[in-house]
């Protein structure tokens, strides 16, 4: 049975692939860095650092998101969040969007129409803009995101810098994520705080630029989770890391909520992903910058320990794993 259509909408095969770039593309926030917008073979953007950093996520409908679970403004938010928190962990600040979509022919108007506003929303937060892409059919909904940003002299906060004696700390929210889609799944709507946090995450974003002004050695998002994104800042520095539980703690909230589920919320702050959440490492004599929290001690050795041991459970998300 062909789905009902209200009179005035259209699918995207009706409004055709220019004017649907033209929708997309529509209503940009003007940002000083779009030296050339959209509507040419390519955009141009200003580079005052003379580097360029650049980071592509792509996002795949019930791989990363749930169309009956989050709406398309909230998906579109959510894909333009999970590119510019790779842009602050690298201590830099966003200058530009390129989005690919990828949606059916017969898709309507109205869910394009979501993911750009929701796209422009999160851009607007850090001043920036959708410069550009490209429009494909494909049976799946897919959204290709790549962001650019640029260091303001800075040095790259790379995963490894990291050395024995720094003090590990993270900004953001943790395991909130997690918490929202583990009520999702069980077919809950509510507490609308901890699903919030699963449909579009909050990245600290001027946190990542604060990091590398106060000398942070390294920096991640956590988007894999804790355990398994600071995995691969000690693989690539060479050391271990040694988490404090005490110093992280688990928030009411998410107590509350997994005393109701019968689950474990430490499994949610440390494994749980799509937080985008800062962790970083500094030297001892750092002085954090605000929104920054001691977390753990950078050591010795290789790996990543909770109190000193080994965390029994999974360690964060992986694709092509079962």
């Amino acid at each position: 049975m062909e789905s009902e259509q209200r009179p005035n909408e259209r699918t995207v095969s009706q409004l055709g692939e220019f004017g649907l770039i033209r929708r997309v593309t529509a209503q940009g926030t003007g940002s000083t860095n779009t030296l050339l917008g959209p509507g040419d073979d390519a955009a141009v953007l200003a580079a005052p650092d003379g580097r360029v950093v650049a980071t592509t996520d792509v996002l795949v409908q019930d791989v990363h998101f749930r169309l009956d679970w989050s709406s398309p403004h909230q998906v579109g938010r959510k894909a333009v969040a999970v590119n510019l928190s790779d842009v602050a962990a690298m201590g830099a600040v966003p200058t530009g969007l390129l989005v690919g979509l990828g949606c059916a022919s017969d898709a309507p108007t109205e869910l394009v129409d979501g993911l750009a506003s929701g796209m422009r929303e999160e851009a607007g937060l850090v001043g920036t803009d959708v410069v550009g892409g490209d429009m494909v059919t494909s049976t799946t909904l897919t959204i290709s995101v790549t962001a650019l940003g640029d260091l303001r002299g800075r040095a790259p906060v790379t995963r490894g810098g990291a050395r024995p004696g720094d003090v590990v700390a993270f900004a953001g929210r943790l395991g909130w994520a997690a918490a929202g889609w583990a009520v999702l799944a069980r077919g809950f709507r509510s507490p609308l705080a901890v699903v919030g946090a699963h449909r579009v995450p909050e990245p600290p974003y001027s946190a990542g630029p604060l990091a590398a002004d106060a000398g942070a050695t390294a920096m991640i998002d956590v988007s894999d989770g804790l355990l398994a994104d600071l995995g691969h800042v000690a693989e690539a520095s060479g050391v271990a890391i040694d988490l404090h539980s005490d110093r992280i703690g688990v928030p009411q909230r998410l107590s509350e909520v997994a005393s109701a589920l019968g689950a474990n919320p430490w499994r949610w702050v440390l494994t749980g992903g799509e937080d985008q959440a800062l962790v970083a490492s500094f030297p001892h004599e750092a002085v954090l910058p605000p929104g920054w929290q001691p977390i753990g001690r950078v050591t010795e050795g290789s790996g990543v320990t909770v109190d000193g041991s080994e965390y029994a459970e999974e360690s964060g998300w992986q694709h092509w794993t079962t």
